[in-house]
């Protein structure tokens, strides 16, 4: 059963020559005495005729074949006639006159999913029978990619002298801003693991212990809500550096970036990439990671609607809040009313009170809140968001992350309306300057914007004492498309400053002792300044495929319930099992 060719190989060189293929029937044709069928592998696809003048026997057998039967076929290659030659595939010229067949086995039908690229079943569906779905050559590609992508990965970084070095999956759990998955201990009853959320303090570790260049292709696991970019299990390019500042990580990351999109894309990334702050960022597109490819920006008219007769406005500015603008270039012409309301929806969604719409008419303005303006304030407003006859400008006025996050959504979706945005760019971004702290309204405390672990700017360290929301974060977030891609800090490589970051966090020394003391502890002994960055390898490659979830990159992804509908996991486990792990469960069972 030795096959000489697969099924994407065969082309007008290949003319005369005896072959062996071996795959899936894609497609079968009875035209007649003939049969045709389409013969399909990871390579490509090749087309096969089964004549009774050539064989008899191969053309009495091929009466059998159905869909997805797996079989071995002996024949002679030769031109397509004039006429029916495919020119959207690489065989595309030529097809093979079989001799032999061999069913090596058959599918049941119907399939459970149609294979056709033009038919494409429910993600759930696709999901129970992945088996069947990753035979589609779009998700075949899709992983290929995924192979070359983590390749260049793998040879950029092994040129520039890293090493890639395995850190443990059972470990300590340690809070990172997600929950854990947690795994029990036989031999230590009442005790667990849990699966790393990153690598964080191992890799930290590693520089304590002299390895001043390492990455990993390394598995993260975090349990929280899922979402397109989102998975339970996920892969990171985890990057860590001694001896360097901001600069140095950010330069490694950017030739590695070039490296990979080059070998894999054969596409020239130009660097280095811009960079804004975490602030201008927000103020200027609404996101702290823009999508740069197209040019519509926020706009602060807080002043300008200072003294107006609108309540609203008025009571905003009075608490400290802002007003922020789009100008939609021709809104009166290309939105509805209809439109609006759906944007006015999207604004609410992420936490607006509303969205004020202004359409310019003339010099005139059509609005709700017209009688509100006086004429110089609208002289202003049209004058500071460059409105011209038939903008639209869109408004919204709350605290300042609000009004920005809020409008920074409308923008994204008018980018998508309005077809603005270039599918074909690839802009990268850095935004640095983040915030150190966040705080949670939930548990009434300060959080760490990135992870505790992140070294706040030098000049602002006094400030984790008096003002800690002022404090910047030596931080920096790799954006590309408007989606982030990547992550990373500058760490604190001193005890005393790690212990004050804990403090600023609300962790008492106790805490920090049980669960961070092996960090502290080697902290004493000599750690050099470091730093690094991850970058989301599902994340990245679904931007380079073109696909809108990062499921349609990964093998064996879970839905969005965090379910593997395939082996149907997670999945009860006997009472054995649990008998072993001195576990009782303390739910109620499930009606049969």
């Amino acid at each position: 059963m030795k096959r000489t060719h697969n099924c994407g190989q065969l082309t007008e060189k290949s003319i005369g020559k005896k072959v062996v293929l071996q795959g899936w029937v894609s497609k079968r044709r009875d035209h007649g005495k003939l049969i045709f069928i389409d013969l399909r592998d990871r390579y490509g696809v090749t087309q096969v005729v089964f004549n009774p003048k050539g064989s008899g026997e191969a053309h009495k057998e091929a009466g059998k074949l159905g869909k997805e039967f797996v079989v071995q076929l002996e024949g002679k290659v030769a031109k397509r006639p004039r006429g029916t030659e495919n020119k959207a595939i690489k065989t595309g010229k030529i097809e093979v006159n079989a001799t032999k067949l061999e069913i090596l086995n058959t599918a049941e039908t119907p399939l459970p999913i149609e294979l056709d690229e033009h038919i494409l079943a429910g993600e759930d569906q696709r999901l129970r029978h992945r088996f069947l779905d990753l035979r589609r050559p779009e998700l075949q590609k899709n992983l290929i990619l995924r192979h070359k992508a983590v390749k260049a990965f793998r040879d950029f970084f092994d040129k520039e002298g890293f090493l890639e070095i395995e850190t443990p999956f059972l470990s300590k759990s340690t809070p990172e801003g997600a929950r854990d998955y947690l795994v029990p201990s036989r031999l230590h009853p009442g005790k667990f693991f849990a699966l790393p959320q990153s690598p964080q303090l191992f890799k930290q570790i590693l520089m304590v212990s002299g390895f001043d260049r390492y990455f990993q292709i390394v598995k993260c696991f975090r349990d929280e809500d899922l979402r397109a970019d989102r998975q339970p299990e996920f892969t990171q390019v985890d990057v860590e550096m001694s001896f360097v500042e901001t600069d140095d990580v950010l330069d490694v990351t950017e030739k590695a970036i070039a490296y990979v999109f080059k070998q894999v894309l054969k596409a020239n990334v130009k660097v280095p990439f811009p960079r804004l702050s975490f602030e201008e960022a927000m103020n200027e597109f609404g996101s702290d990671k823009p999508d740069t490819r197209f040019a519509m920006h926020l706009v602060d008219v807080t002043d300008e609607m200072k003294g107006t007769n609108f309540e609203i406005f008025n009571k905003v500015i009075e608490r400290g809040g802002f007003i922020k603008a789009l100008r939609v270039e021709n809104g009166c012409k290309a939105l509805t009313k209809k439109d609006v309301d759906r944007l006015t929806e999207i604004a609410k969604l992420y936490k607006a009170k509303g969205l004020m719409s202004v359409w310019v008419k003339g010099k005139q303005i059509e609005s709700q809140i017209a009688k509100f303006l006086p004429e110089k304030a609208v002289k202003k407003l049209l004058s500071k968001t460059k409105a011209k006859a038939n903008d639209l400008l869109l408004l919204v006025a709350d605290n300042w992350l609000t009004a920005c996050d809020a409008l920074g959504y409308v923008r994204l979706a008018l980018g998508e309306k309005l077809n603005l945005i270039d599918k074909k760019k690839w802009n990268f971004l850095w935004v640095l300057d983040f915030p150190l702290l966040d705080w949670s309204d939930e548990e009434q405390r300060w959080q760490a914007m990135h992870h505790p672990f992140t070294s706040p700017k030098d000049e602002d360290l006094k400030l984790l004492d008096s003002t800690p929301e002022k404090a910047k974060a030596k931080a920096y977030d790799l954006v590309l498309n408007g989606a982030e891609i990547g992550g990373g800090s500058i760490r604190i490589h001193k005890r005393e400053v790690q212990e004050k970051m804990f403090k600023a966090l609300g962790i008492s020394k106790e805490e920090a002792e049980q669960k961070f003391g092996f960090l502290l502890n080697a902290f004493k002994y000599g750690a050099p300044p470091h730093g690094g960055i991850a970058l989301g390898l599902d994340r990245i490659v679904a931007l380079m495929t073109g696909a809108e979830s990062i499921r349609e990159v990964i093998a064996f992804p879970k839905n969005k319930a965090a379910v593997s509908l395939m082996d149907d996991a997670p999945s009860p486990v006997s009472e054995k099992q649990l008998k072993e792990l001195s576990l009782k469960l303390d739910v109620e069972k499930a009606p049969q």
